[in-house]
């Protein structure tokens, strides 16, 4: 006779890679083990019941983190990240290689970065790899250390430790990483046309927004896409801004080049109508646009261009950021958004006819495949039982001294979402704030 499982969950609703229905979820060694429907004849040493007003959705899996530690653990280090990550439903990040010091451009630094993580991590954690000038001779080592995938900058990082690439080390970089199975990310913003733009001092978000016009970064789109034709290899574009890059990456994409693309939740709910002058909580690069370059981007969620919503969470401290009276030259460019990502992407979504189907392939599933963690991104049997327990009709009101990463500042201060998650669990049990259980990840596999 079988012995029982675990746990078996059982949702009225839950999200399954043939859309929402009701389901019985057996767990067994932190794995799901059987979806059966109801009623179900699963036993278990323990059974969970979730109520008819919540929505079982696979753990969310953000693959562009900026976690600071080591170096600059005062704007945000893995213990406040990962807190903020699991009560916004995310069971998975993927930690960009820069803003921490040492950048992960080397293996003794992704050491490093893993030695500062250990014990700290309340959902799983990779680690993308970088490139940087001089660096492709680490490249290698890193993928075999278990890097997820590498990222570059086509124009000036804002971290000096982290330097660009041109489009020919880019290039140079991908054909090096030929064989390796891992995309190339790039921020494609363009290096050499922004080196002839004036910087542009003051409050007026108008005046910052036409310092990164629309063309910096479809120049730089265009290259990442011919490179990508010429060499046959994975890239694949970060934080996506520019509307008009999307039927250049859609025609690639008929082509048969290998380009994938993201975007990100202050993309998809905020415009330059939202940035008052000197609100530099708003200050992101590539910049927030206007509002129907919003709408452009929705319409290439919903063809399939764009195939993952990531947060971009860029924190820093509060006084870096400058906001209220900020000059938008010189204050932090980032947007801090991992607790509240899940509801404000679902509160737009809602609004423009999408479904939580949508929102699981976006958040779940896209990026788990971009990232090659096979065991992440659905409710199947075989992958890690990592769940997003979501209140999707329950409103609330963003307060910034109730979310966890390090310094609470938000552009969504005082926004009313919808969506609330009332459990995560990560690998068969909920989330624990008192007894970390996150794992590192490698590529490919599990810790």
């Amino acid at each position: 006779m079988r012995e029982p499982f675990d746990v078996v969950v059982v949702a009225p609703r839950a999200i399954l890679p043939d859309g929402e229905q009701p389901c019985a979820i057996a767990i067994a060694g932190g794995r799901i083990a059987a979806v059966e429907a109801l009623p179900h004849q699963l036993a278990a040493r323990r059974t969970v019941t979730l109520s008819d007003d919540v929505v079982a959705l696979p753990g969310l899996v953000d693959s562009h983190v900026h976690i600071c530690e080591p170096g600059n653990t005062d704007w945000e280090g893995f213990a406040t990240a990962t807190l903020a990550a699991a009560a916004g439903g995310i069971t998975t990040l993927v930690d960009m290689p820069l803003d921490s010091i040492p950048t992960t451009v080397d293996v003794a630094a992704l050491e490093a970065k893993r030695k500062a993580a250990e014990g700290q991590c309340h959902v799983d954690v990779g680690f993308w790899g970088g490139v940087v000038p001089g660096n492709i001779g680490e490249l290698a080592a890193l993928r075999t250390a278990g890097v997820m995938g590498f990222k570059c900058f086509l124009l000036d990082s804002g971290c000096a430790q982290f330097p660009p690439v041109s489009a020919t080390e880019m290039e140079r970089a991908l054909a090096a990483l030929a064989g390796l199975d891992v995309p190339l990310l790039v921020h494609a913003e363009s290096g050499e046309v922004a080196a002839t733009l004036p910087v542009v001092h003051g409050a007026r978000y108008d005046d910052y927004l036409r310092s990164r016009p629309r063309g910096l970064e479809n120049l730089a789109v265009a290259q990442v896409i011919e490179a990508a034709r010429r060499t046959g290899d994975h890239v694949h574009i970060c934080h996506l801004s520019s509307s008009d890059a999307v039927p250049m990456i859609r025609s690639a994409q008929s082509d048969g080049v290998p380009v994938t693309t993201e975007t990100c939740p202050h993309y998809l709910a905020l415009s330059a109508d939202d940035v008052a002058d000197g609100m530099t909580s708003m200050k992101c690069s590539p910049p927030i646009r206007e509002r129907p370059n919003r709408e452009l981007l929705w319409a290439g969620l919903r063809d399939g261009v764009i195939r993952a919503v990531v947060s971009d969470h860029s924190p820093c401290t509060t006084e870096m950021k400058q906001n209220g009276a900020g000059d938008f030259a010189t204050a932090w460019g980032g947007i801090s958004s991992l607790q509240v990502a899940l509801p404000v992407v679902w509160t737009e979504a809602r609004a423009r006819g999408f479904s939580l189907s949508d929102i699981a392939a976006w958040m779940a599933g896209g990026p788990a495949e971009l990232t090659g963690l096979a065991l992440k991104g659905s409710i199947e049997v075989g992958k890690d039982a990592d769940l997003c327990v979501l209140a999707p009709e329950e409103q609330f009101t963003v307060d910034p001294n109730r979310l966890f990463h390090r310094n609470p500042g938000t552009p969504y201060d005082g926004r009313t979402l919808l969506g609330v998650v009332r459990q995560t669990w990560l690998r068969g049990e909920p989330v624990d704030p008192p007894h970390p259980r996150g794992q590192l990840l490698w590529r490919g596999a599990g810790p």
